[in-house]
This record gives structure tokens, sequence and C-alpha cells, in this order.
């Protein structure tokens, strides 16, 4: 089987794109698929230090020239492979982007999954990830220069005829944030993430704080792309719902939740009866990211 490449992308740095790709890389592999989170944001590198793993090999190293993939293979919490990079401008200087095809052929042999966690802004550097890319999601906060970033991004995706799945809206503070997002970028917002006081700071969120908004959001992200990437879904079926009790002080999510993620959807529920939707379970108002 070839495995699925998903590049995660935004114009915008600090929005929350390596985050995203760890968080959703865990989720999956605790699904029971096996994924690798490749770090093609070169000029600034991070994914090592988020999961404070040792980097010996970098994916700088084998852009370069003179070391193999499997060198660099490193393994992080939860079963996790990533293929890490390095911040020194030297070993920037010398990795050479257009090796990047070779890299990504390697892994999709390997995996089920690849998530590349790309660079921000527009460059040969963060280009290249897009046009690998089986699926592209462009992830933004609710920030005005966020989001005319984020289109950016998926305008030059659009050129290079990349398949744009949807977005990911982050650190949203209110549910009105993400009002209007997705006709503003113009495609399907996939999924929003709160802005999360009660998480822990490790990451991923996924497996160090389970039950916390912002990785409840994350896991059923992982139930959208699961769906897209195996079952062939169509992300235009996707039905984004964002709960109030997101942004209450104490909310914590349920593990029903979670488990009905995929169950019925929203249109469905709102078809209900008001004296029918008072005798539903609770699991049906925590559920989000469900499908038409």
């Amino acid at each position: 089987m070839v495995g699925y490449v998903c590049t995660i992308a935004g114009g915008k740095g600090g929005v929350g794109k390596t985050t995203t790709a760890v968080n959703v890389a865990a989720a999956l592999e605790k699904a029971g698929y096996d994924v690798v989170v490749l770090d093609a944001d070169l000029g600034m590198s991070n994914l090592g230090a988020m999961l404070d793993v040792d980097v010996e090999t970098s994916i700088h190293e084998i852009l370069a020239g003179g070391r193999a993939v499997s060198d660099a293979l490193t393994q992080a919490q939860g079963g996790l492979t990533v293929v890490p990079g390095e911040q020194s401008l030297e070993a920037f200087a010398d990795a050479d982007p257009a090796n990047l095809k070779k890299v990504v052929k390697t892994l999709r042999n390997a995996y089920d999954v690849v998530l590349i966690d790309s660079g921000a802004g527009l460059s040969h550097e963060t280009t290249v990830p897009l046009g690998l890319a089986d699926g592209i999601i462009v992830v933004t906060t609710p920030d005005d220069v966020a989001v005319g970033d984020a289109v950016k991004t998926r305008e030059l995706a659009d050129r290079l005829d990349g398949n744009v799945l949807g977005a990911l809206l982050t650190r949203v503070k209110q549910a009105g944030d993400a009002e209007d997002i997705g006709d503003r970028l113009s495609v399907e917002l996939m999924a929003v993430v709160p802005e999360d006081v009660q998480a822990t700071v490790d990451e991923p969120l996924v497996l160090n704080s389970p039950e916390s908004p912002a990785a409840e959001s994350y896991q059923n992200l992982s139930m959208v792309l699961e769906s897209i990437f195996f079952k062939a879904t169509d992300p235009a079926d996707i039905d984004t719902v964002v709960e109030d009790a997101w942004f209450e002080e104490g909310y914590t999510a349920s593990a029903d939740a979670i488990d009905t993620a995929t169950g019925p959807t929203a249109e469905a529920s709102e078809e209900e009866t008001e004296e029918e939707a008072a005798d539903d379970d609770d699991d049906d108002d925590a559920t989000f990211g469900l499908f038409n």
C-alpha cells in the first residue's frame, strides 16, 4: 500500500502547523495507522524541540546529500515516527528543497500516512511540499493577517494544481470567531480548535491531555482525515460544528463524544424536535467534525 501524503500549510508563522501535524499524527497512530511526520520547515525547524527528541540526523543533512532517509527516522512519544530538522543557518544553507521529492517518495512507500509540516511564507521551500501532497490542509487563526496569508497559500496551492482538502481554524476564543472563515478562504472549514487554557504544555495533547477541548478537536479532525485518506470521503461532505461548551471554564471532553464523532450528522440533529433532543444522550451535544 502506498501511503497518503498530506501537507500542513499556512502562510503565517505561529498559527499551529506543527502542533496540528503532531496531534493528527499521534491520533492516527493511536488508531492503528503507521504515521511519519516530516519537518519541512527548513528555516525554522521546531518539530524535534516540540516533541523533546534528540536529533541525531536531520532532514537538512538528507537534503544536503550523503545521508539516507532511514538515518533520520526518530521515535517520539506514542510510537510516533518523525524526521526532524535542525536550526543552524549552515544546515539551512546546505539543504536543497528539491530533494524533498525523493524523501517523500521513500516515506510514502513505508508508511500509511506522511504528514509534512511546512514552513510559512511563499518561497521555493514552502512551494515544494504543496506540490508533493495528495491533500493539503491550510491552517490559520482568526486573525485577519493570518487569514489573508492563508488565502495566499490556498491560491498558490491552486496554481500548483494542489488538492486543498480544507482549512483548520486554531486558537479560537469564542464560537463567533469561526464565522465566514471558510468563505473567506474559499475552502471547507474542516475543524475548529479552541484556545485551550486547560491543555498541558506537553505535546501531543491527544496523548498528554486527552480530555481537553483542543485535544478533542484534534482527535475528531483525525477521524475526518481518516475517512478522507482511506474511505474516499468528499471533504465537501464534512459539517463542522462549534460547541459553545468549549469556551466554558471547566469543560472537558467526553470519551463517548469522541467515540461518536462520526455518528449522527448535525443536519439530522437539527431535524429533531426539542422534546426529542431533550431525551437524547449528552453525547450528541458534544459531537463535531461530522459528516453529512
